[in-house]
Order: structure tokens, then sequence, then C-alpha cells
């Protein structure tokens, strides 16, 4: 299992897949996927345990999404979309993910037909929980992700109801770009996605795993961003 201190220094890429959850996709009204949808979170915006709160940027809709991470133990490329053995083989670990969006600034770069990179890769945008060893989790499919806003459940299902599972995710983007040991792979969110504000505290977790714990509070970003509509 890698330290944090090594996944912190390696981390190459974070890789996001998007709409994996159909209840998630009818939430956002988007349409459902007929294969995997990835897109790239910058590893600046990850929030290690203990180094402070998520920062809201002014004007920013800030929406939380908790998802299961694959840390990455090899270099996979080109892996056939049926081979679970090679899938699961290349996960060195996991750990436990809040995808903050800024979720104001991803709809009207849509309606732009623009990039929307910005929304996903503030810093402190990617709170994550400790490492979590591989044999805690000996099927990624039957894992529990809670998240809860001020006390209250937010987001509350189990893994098994990914559209793509793990394979095929992983045989999709290693086609398109070579997967490295240390970068990590997030699998998608459930429904319950929603909006947090300064002041709100979110606690995220894997049920049964201890290590699998976030909490972290949010605070108003300091700086020149600030988002206007236009």
């Amino acid at each position: 299992m890698a330290s944090v201190a090594a996944f912190r220094a390696n981390c190459r890429k974070v890789m996001c897949i998007g709409r994996n959850y159909a209840d998630h996709i009818k939430e956002l009204n988007n349409q459902r996927p007929k294969q995997p949808f990835f897109f790239l979170k910058p590893p600046s915006s990850m929030l290690f345990p203990g180094d402070g709160p998520i920062l809201h940027p002014r004007g920013v809709n800030m929406h939380y999404e908790v998802e299961l991470g694959l840390i990455m133990g090899k270099t996979l490329r080109d892996l056939g979309p049926a081979d679970e053995k090679g899938a699961l083989d290349a996960i060195e670990s996991y750990v436990l993910a809040i995808d903050m969006t800024a979720r104001n600034v991803q709809d009207e770069a849509k309606r732009k037909g623009l990039p929307w990179s910005i929304a996903k890769g503030f810093d402190t945008f990617l709170p994550l929980s400790n490492i979590i060893p591989k044999s805690r989790i000996p099927n990624p499919y039957d894992v529990l992700l809670h998240l809860s806003v001020n006390g209250q459940i937010r987001q509350q299902d189990k893994t098994d109801l990914m559209l793509f599972r793990i394979p095929r995710q992983l045989s999709d983007i290693s086609r398109v770009m070579t997967l490295e040991k240390g970068d990590l792979v997030l699998t998608g969110t459930p429904k319950g996605v929603g909006e947090v504000k300064t002041g709100d505290v979110l606690k995220a977790g894997i049920e049964g795993i201890e290590e699998a714990n976030i909490e972290v509070d949010v605070k108003d970003r300091e700086g020149p961003y600030e988002f206007k509509e236009t």
C-alpha cells in the first residue's frame, strides 16, 4: 500500500468517470452515456486529511459528489474491457474522495460549448480519505458510500449500482492515455449531490472501513477569483 506522502508525490493525473450511476444522471437531467465518459482533475486539487478546509470561491455554487477512488499500482495500456483480473490486479489501493464541482461554472461552460475543467479544478476541490489497503475492499462492487452535510445524510448508495464496471472504465481510459503507477481513478457518484456553503461541514465514509472517513469544513477562498455569469 502506498503511503499518503508517496501518493501525493507520485500522482500525475486524476481521471474521473462521469455519469456512472443512473439516478445521478436523472437528477442532473443528463443523458445516459453509451460508453464511459471521463474527464481530468488536476492533482493540485487534492486535499489530504489534515490539510485544511475546502475553499469556496466567490460566486460559485459548489456541489459535492462522493466517490470510490482507485490508486493504480502499475502501468496500464490498452486493457481489455472484459479483463476483470487485469483490472483489479492493477489497483494498488483505494481511497474515498469527494469530487467538488463549481456547478454554475460548469453549467455556463456547457451552455457555451466550452470546456469545463475550471469547474472541477479549483484548489481543495478533491478532499480525500486516508489510503485504504486493498485487503479492506475485497469486492469493490460491495461498498456502501455515504456523505452527510451538517449531520444530514445526502448520499448513501452501494457501488453495485455502477453502470460501467471497473474493467470497462480502465479499458476505455487506457486506450486513450496510459494509466501510470500512482494515478487516481474516480469511479462516479451516486444520487443525492447538492450544494454546500461556507460554514458547512461534510462527512463521508464507507460503511465498516475506518480508514475511509473524511471530515472537512467549508471556508471562503481569498484571492482575486470571482465567478460572474455572462
